[in-house]
């Protein structure tokens, strides 16, 4: 390769970041933590979807390893590109891992599969040679700087805009962050960073008609190659200095029409520290609130289903995306369906991935309930929510009934997710991870993983085969 080109900026940024930047926040580790909880909770409840289950395992010609990763809530030990597949295809599945809302929204939490896969493998490799084992601590570390990289992309490169996903987003960081997990140099980063920009993929599969499962895996196959490109960089293959920027063969005029793959923005903490987590139910990020609203709205009238004669949403520009009218052909477009998702809501009080199955979706007062609603759009709503400051995801609803009465209006503008509700949201969010943690164990295994999971400083010390062994089944 010649040595004289500079790579490009984007890649050097990157790395040097992940090379040289020390976390110290004491709130970017302590959301780690929730967040790695959260995220193998998502998992856990994921296991009881065989659409999601049929997808792991060992893949074809492969095979079981005893220094492999372990996947969360099952008896599989996998090479660590096969367990990351796994544990993000999992975390993912249910579309209740945390996100990021930006120029481009992405899923951060979907790293803790290529993360904790390469961790695990690690810290037993380390222990069969009688070195010191991973702890958990590196595990958050990578988790906060790979959040870091998805989010702070994501707030400057609309990837959907010209239909690439953003699963290239958690390809780029993770990367990175596993390439500086296994040790690599600076430039040994950089030379990874470079191999992950050639393969971007489509958006397809997550808008209107075309809406798929494969919004649940798309992210998993971008973690697995991920761990590919960072240990051939680490074996000595060269990186391509002009990836982005070649005028004719680089990223940028090949797949953005000659706009600029930005990073002016610097890389530190602030994702994680301030990542939106699902809490209260798995729906697309931008009919969180709405959905909030709906069901605080379920008093009012779950005994006047149909006498409803109307029901006015009010939301943000974002939330067109998931304004759907007509059939809708599985559980990943309902779950993107605002209309569906308020629906359930307004009828049962509640929204669980279970009502996006077909059983559900049987109720035809559903599909009544899509047909009175309307969706418009306040300009001050789309404001808040663009406002970098605020991150606000404002929604209402009001109902009206055929005797000419209606219910008041119900707002939030933020749901319980929010950075600005941690103090009400915390609590909720270990609520829902001591729930899904009794889905997969006995009692008593149950009280032990919980036990250490809320003991920050324990956690952080456990190293992470150990950890995962606890979690085997």
């Amino acid at each position: 390769m010649n040595s004289d080109i500079e790579f490009d900026s984007v890649l050097v940024n990157i790395a040097d970041y992940v090379a040289n930047y020390e976390v110290n926040s004491a709130v970017a580790y302590d959301t780690a933590r929730y967040c790695l909880l959260d995220s193998l909770g998502c998992a856990l409840e994921a296991l009881e979807y065989p659409e999601c289950t049929k997808l792991l395992g060992v893949p074809v010609g492969g095979a079981s390893s005893p220094l492999g990763a372990r996947v969360p809530g099952t008896a599989y030990q996998l090479d660590a590109p096969s367990a990351a597949f796994n544990i993000s295809c999992l975390v993912r599945w249910l579309d209740f891992n945390d996100t990021w809302v930006a120029a481009q929204t992405c899923h951060p939490s979907d790293d803790v599969g290529p993360v904790l896969a390469v961790a695990d493998h690690l810290s037993r490799l380390n222990v069969s040679s009688g070195r010191p084992p991973v702890r958990i601590k590196t595990v958050l570390e990578y988790m906060i700087k790979a959040h870091e990289i998805q989010g702070v992309l994501g707030m400057e490169n609309p990837l959907s805009e010209h239909g690439l996903d953003h699963a290239l987003f958690l390809k780029v960081a993770a990367t990175a962050t596993v390439a500086g997990l296994l040790g690599g140099s600076r430039q040994e980063i950089i030379n990874a960073l470079s191999l992950a920009f050639f393969e971007p993929s489509l958006a397809l599969h997550r808008y209107g008609s075309n809406t798929g499962p494969r919004k649940g895996w798309a992210c998993a196959e971008a973690g697995s190659r991920a761990i590919h490109y960072a240990s051939m960089a680490l074996r000595g293959e060269p990186g391509y200095p002009q990836v982005l920027t070649h005028p004719k063969w680089g990223f940028n005029h090949v797949y953005l029409g000659d706009t600029h793959f930005q990073n002016t923005l610097p890389f530190g903490e602030l994702v994680m520290s301030n990542v939106l987590f699902k809490i209260q139910c798995p729906v697309v990020i931008h009919a969180q609130s709405a959905i909030e609203c709906a069901i605080l709205m379920h008093s009012h009238v779950r005994s006047r289903i149909n006498d409803i004669s109307r029901i006015e949403l009010h939301s943000h520009q974002r939330t067109k995306i998931i304004d759907k009218r007509g059939p809708l052909r599985n559980a990943a477009d309902r779950d993107h369906c605002l209309q569906y998702a308020v629906a359930i809501a307004l009828l049962h009080g509640r929204l669980t991935a279970a009502d996006y199955q077909d059983k559900v979706a049987a109720d035809q007062r559903i599909d009544r309930l899509r047909d009175l609603m309307t969706l418009s759009e306040r300009s001050h709503y789309t404001k808040a929510y663009s406002d970098p400051t605020l991150r606000q995801n404002p929604n209402a609803i009001q109902v009206f009934f055929n005797d000419g009465t209606n219910t008041p209006e119900i707002e939030v503008l933020q749901p319980i997710g929010h950075p600005s509700r941690r103090q009400e949201g915390i609590p909720a969010l270990i609520d829902k991870f001591r729930q899904n943690v009794s889905r997969r164990y006995a009692s008593k295994k149950t009280g032990t993983i919980i036990d250490l999971c809320l003991n920050h400083n324990q956690l952080l010390d456990t190293p992470v085969h150990e950890f995962m062994d606890e979690l085997a089944v």
